[in-house]
């Protein structure tokens, strides 16, 4: 079962942005000095940068095994096995651990095996995604995601 994560446009489209004007400035200040050859492939390093994190940012997806839930966004794979999975709660904290959404709000999986030990998602269909957690991780904690999912962020 494949759940797509929400996408906060404003801020995927802010940070695309600022990755192209912050690669610019430097630009603007060589262009006369630089020769023509040199001056496209830098042009072209910042847009394939720009167009990275653009594509991480729209391709968010929560996906369930048998085994594991695994999340994935552009090139950025994790796995998490059901059984190390211990708590689910609703979260306002930006800085929660692994960040796979770009927004504020989200589902913190608290989780034994991963560096961060928590993962912050927001998947589009809230309640769908939540019921299936909960089918594969019955051990696990679930405070506050029934009202939180019930909510549109």
């Amino acid at each position: 079962m494949v759940f797509r994560t929400k996408v906060n446009m404003v801020l995927l489209i802010g940070l695309y942005l600022v990755v192209v004007i912050m690669s610019s400035i430097p630009l603007l200040s060589l262009y006369k000095q630089l020769p023509l050859p040199i001056l496209l492939l830098i042009v072209v390093l910042f847009l394939v940068a720009g167009s990275f994190v653009w594509w991480h940012g729209t391709s968010i997806q929560c996906i369930f095994y048998k085994e594991y839930l695994l999340i994935k966004g552009g090139p950025f794979k994790r796995r998490i096995p059901y059984h190390t999975i211990t708590k689910v709660a609703p979260t306002t904290d930006k800085f929660t651990g692994y960040r796979i959404t770009p927004s504020d709000t989200g589902l913190e999986l608290c989780v034994e095996s991963t560096s961060f030990g928590r993962i912050k998602i927001l998947p589009d269909n809230k309640m769908g995604f939540i019921e299936e957690l909960k089918k594969r991780c019955p051990h696990a904690q679930f405070e506050n995601v029934e009202s939180w999912a019930g909510n549109d962020v």
